[in-house]
């Protein structure tokens, strides 16, 4: 979508006036508050715009009978706790995060009367965002990512494409969860590549500026390919992230499909905008009432595998038929 566009489903409608019976209820309009990393970033409003769409066809229709407080950090997730307690502070009726787990920590920390949905966090329990994935018994709810196959996914998708490889890169934000996370997922991690006969390397970057300085790692590591764990900042950074990767000649699997849209080889998970709009029905939930403890936390029904055979060229591999044909989209 163009920024035009998006600007016009975004704001355009704050203008639309409003008549007498709706002048008189104006004051008790719902009001969402947006708690996202970089709105502006490069193909970033998708996200934004899939729950904007969410939420009109439920009826919705921002500036009539909903309004929406944005919050952006710029690419700055130190930013959060500051714009979550601006959000507390306006008093809206609920906050919607869009900047993964530490967006969603933040609103927490923030808040223990607001309801909270976030979407696209990793393992929401294991994080410390809620007591359980069916009964999250707080005021936080929303949809998770995580999957304990999708590293193993990843690294078998690199063997099937390059048969005989034997040191992987991957490529992580230190921060994006908390430490104990972290070192358990990279536990996990590490078994699994042992059992597929590989060695993972661990490289760490905190944002952007660090991106050159962990291919230089990878590329003294001797790794032949890449796997990514995705974060907002590295999402809000994909095209930098692919670029790299295709110049150091590294095959990479990536968490999103947005990355392969951007020239990645592929991807392997699911569709973070189509959770932004799943988020736009937990929303609809709160505001007839429902308790954000007792609506469970949802998480993908379907993982997508996205191949781009036009990276592949660039890259002199050749992508498997048997692989092609178990693809769900394949870009050309």
């Amino acid at each position: 979508m163009e920024r035009r566009e998006f600007l016009t489903l975004a704001g355009g409608l704050l203008v639309t006036p409003l008549g007498g019976a709706e002048a008189q209820q104006a004051a008790r309009i719902p009001r969402i508050g947006w708690l996202g990393l970089n709105l502006h970033a490069p193909g970033n409003p998708r996200v934004l715009e899939s729950f904007l769409r969410g939420l009109q066809v439920l009826g919705y229709v921002e500036g009539r009978n909903v309004l929406i407080e944005y919050r952006d950090a710029q690419g700055k997730p130190e930013r959060f706790p500051e714009l979550a307690a601006e959000l507390v502070a306006l008093k809206v009726d609920v906050i919607a995060t869009a900047g993964g787990t530490l967006a969603a920590l933040a609103a927490k920390q923030a808040t223990t009367a607001i309801p909270i949905v976030f979407h696209a966090v990793g393992d929401p329990v294991e994080e410390g965002l809620v007591k359980s994935l069916p009964r999250p018994g707080g005021n936080l709810t929303g949809f998770a990512i995580a999957s304990p196959e999708l590293v193993h996914k990843s690294l078998e998708l690199l063997r099937e494409v390059v048969p005989g490889i034997s040191r992987v890169a991957l490529l992580l934000k230190p921060d994006a969860v908390p430490e104990r996370v972290k070192k358990a997922r990279l536990n996990r991690a590490d078994i699994v590549a042992r059992a597929l006969g590989m060695k993972l390397q661990v490289v760490e970057a905190r944002g952007p500026e660090d991106f050159d300085r962990a291919f230089s790692e990878m590329t003294r590591a001797r790794a032949e390919a890449l796997t990514v764990q995705g974060t907002p900042v590295f999402d809000s950074e994909r095209g930098r992230l692919v670029d790299l990767a295709t110049r150091n000649r590294l095959p990479a699997v990536y968490s999103f499909n947005v990355y392969v849209e951007a020239g990645g080889l592929m991807s392997y998970g699911a569709d973070i905008a189509d959770l932004a709009r799943r988020a736009a029905t937990y929303i609809d939930k709160i505001f007839k009432g429902a308790n954000p403890a007792d609506l469970p936390v949802e998480q993908p029904t379907k993982f997508e595998l996205i191949i781009n055979l036009k990276t592949a060229k660039t890259l002199g591999l050749t992508i498997p038929a048997s692989l092609l044909a178990r693809a769900d989209e394949v870009i050309e």
